[in-house]
C-alpha cells in the first residue's frame, strides 16, 4: 500500500538530520529513509548544474527505494534544483528555503541577518524571496564559508569551528540584527554555539519545524499519511563513514540503522 511506503530525505550531508528530526517529531510512526550525499559535500560552492546533477541522482535512489514523496533537506538543492525535480518526477517533493519571511515580518530593529551557503545566497530563487519579502528590511547576507565541512567531521566545539562563526557573526553584530535566518539544514548543529556569540536579544529561525509540518500537510492532501501505528523503520545511508551521523544521532541509536551505501 502506497501510504505505507516511506518517506525519502536526502541532503548535501548530515546537516539534513536536522530537518529528520522534525519530521519524525511530527510523524512519529512514518517510516523514513535518508540519504547523507557526504561524499559530495558541500554542494554551496558547487555549480548549478552540478547540484541538479547530484539533486536527480538522489531523487532516483530514493524513488528506486520505494519512498512516496521526497524531502529536499539541503537549501543550497532546494535553491538550485526543485524546479528540474518537479518538473521531472510525479512524486510530490518538498524543498527548503531559508525562513526570510517570517524574519523580515517580526524584525524591530530592520535589520535581519541571514548566515547561508554560496550557493544558496547566489540562486535565483533564493533572490525572488529575498527580494519579494526585504524591501524595507536591512538584510546581512554572510556565505558560512568552510562550516559545512567541519560540522561534517563532527567538530562542533572546535576553535576552528568558533573563530569561524565569530568572523560570520560580527558584520551581523555590527547591523544590530534582531533575528538570524539559519539557511543551511546543517547549522542548525550550531546553534549552541551561535548563541553564545549573539546578544541575547536575536531570535535564530530555521526551517527544520516548518517543513515537517508541511509534508504532513501534503502527505494529507495526497492522502499518503501512514495507517501504521507500530514503531517506524528508520534508515540512514551515507556514502561516507557513519561515525558524524552516529555521533548527531545518538538519542535515537536504539531506533535507527545506519549504513554506508554507494548511491
Amino acid at each position: 500500500m502506497l501510504k505505507n511506503k516511506p518517506i525519502g530525505i536526502f541532503d548535501s550531508g548530515v546537516g539534513g538530520t536536522s530537518i529528520w528530526k522534525e519530521i519524525h517529531k511530527q510523524l512519529p510512526f512514518e517510516d523514513t529513509i535518508f540519504l547523507a550525499d557526504s561524499k559530495n559535500a558541500p554542494y554551496g560552492d558547487k555549480s548549478s548544474e552540478e547540484i541538479t546533477k547530484l539533486s536527480v541522482k538522489n531523487t532516483e535512489a530514493l524513488i528506486k527505494l520505494g519512498c512516496k514523496l521526497i524531502v529536499v533537506a539541503c537549501n543550497t538543492a532546494t535553491t538550485n534544483a526543485i524546479r528540474t525535480l518537479r518538473a521531472t518526477y510525479e512524486i510530490p517533493i518538498i524543498g527548503i528555503e531559508p525562513a526570510i519571511k517570517p524574519a523580515a515580518l517580526q524584525t524591530k530593529t530592520g535589520s535581519i541577518g541571514i548566515l547561508a551557503t554560496k550557493g544558496t545566497l547566489s540562486s535565483a530563487l533564493f533572490h525572488a524571496t529575498s527580494q519579494e519579502f526585504t524591501k524595507d528590511v536591512s538584510v546581512v547576507e554572510i556565505i558560512g564559508e568552510g562550516l559545512v565541512p567541519l560540522i561534517e567531521a563532527g567538530k562542533l566545539d572546535d576553535p576552528k569551528t568558533i573563530g569561524l562563526l565569530k568572523k560570520h557573526l560580527l558584520p551581523m553584530i555590527a547591523a544590530k540584527i534582531d533575528y538570524l535566518v539559519l539557511g543551511c539544514s546543517h547549522y542548525p548543529y550550531l546553534i549552541p554555539q551561535i548563541k553564545n556569540l549573539l546578544p541575547p536579544t536575536v531570535t535564530i529561525i530555521d526551517s527544520g519545524l516548518a517543513v515537517a509540518k508541511q509534508t504532513e500537510s501534503i502527505l494529507t492532501a495526497h492522502h499518503l499519511l501512514s495507517e501504521k501505528t507500530t514503531k517506524p523503520l528508520l534508515q540512514f545511508y551515507t556514502n561516507a563513514e557513519t561515525t558524524t551521523l552516529q555521533f548527531l544521532l545518538k538519542e535515537y541509536a536504539s531506533d535507527i540503522t545506519i549504513e554506508k551505501k554507494v548511491f
